[in-house]
């Protein structure tokens, strides 16, 4: 408990979002060394030898929650994003401080298929009216 007998609650306000600001989570960076630009979509996955990342002093509980929730089920960056309630770039930064670490890689979405130009498709379509 603290001096006030509220414990850790004076740390956040309901109504304000947390004391701590998104850029003090990053330490002021907008990208990190290893990220590339990940993708909303992308799913992200605890590599199996990774521990649960208390016991190292570099991470911030940020990181750790993250190893944690990516363990039970690969997540999507936006769907850590919104379980963390924290913005989609922050959690970008921190998921590439993670695969800089190795505790976590990302599977990207693979780009959709690239439509066939429309002069095949005429051509399909007037090769199959001749049979």
């Amino acid at each position: 408990m603290s001096a006030d007998g509220q414990g850790s609650s004076h740390w956040f306000d309901d109504e304000a979002g947390p004391v701590v600001r998104p850029y003090a989570m990053t330490r002021g960076r907008t990208t990190s060394a290893a990220q590339h630009r990940l993708d909303v979509i992308a799913v992200v996955v605890t590599e199996p030898g990774a521990g649960d990342g208390e016991d190292d002093p570099t991470l911030s509980p940020e990181h750790v929650d993250i190893i944690g929730m990516c363990r039970e089920t690969p997540q999507s960056v936006v769907e850590l994003a919104a379980d963390l309630n924290l913005p989609i770039g922050v959690v970008r930064v921190l998921v590439g401080d993670l695969v800089a670490a190795e505790l976590v890689h990302v599977n990207r979405p693979v780009p959709p298929a690239e439509l066939p130009d429309e002069s095949i498709l005429r051509d399909v379509i007037n090769g199959l009216r001749a049979l």
